[in-house]
């Protein structure tokens, strides 16, 4: 399966934008889609899992009540919606899909896409 990140942009502190991870050549592998996101300087960190049915979700503390994941298997599309957007949010955004994210691995990646939150 291929991954296609892509929504990111320049937004004002406190704008919003979605973020999208299509899988292209297959669906979604079980059991976990997310986004993580790495700014310069830092290490890559997740901010946010989705499982493959979407019965379950989790965020890192700092986006919680900012951002949603969703998935649409129909459209094998992942969608990060962010909200309330902070400059600290500005990063790369990668999402990936595997049995499992533990320790920040997956098997597949998407190709990153560039959120930029101006104060």
């Amino acid at each position: 399966v291929q991954l296609q990140a892509s929504g990111g942009g320049l937004v004002q502190a406190g704008g919003s934008l979605r973020l999208s991870c299509a899988a292209s050549g297959g669906t979604f592998v079980r059991y976990f889609v997310g986004w993580f996101r790495q700014a310069p300087g830092k290490e890559r960190e997740l901010v946010a899992v989705i499982s493959w049915d979407g019965s379950s979700t989790y965020y890192k503390d700092s986006v919680k009540g900012r951002f949603t994941i969703s998935i649409d298997n129909a459209r094998n599309t992942v969608l990060l919606q962010m909200n309330s957007l902070k400059p600290e949010d500005t990063a790369v955004y990668y999402c990936a899909n595997s049995a499992s994210l533990a320790g920040g691995k997956s098997d597949y990646w998407g190709q990153g896409t560039q959120v930029t939150v101006s104060s």
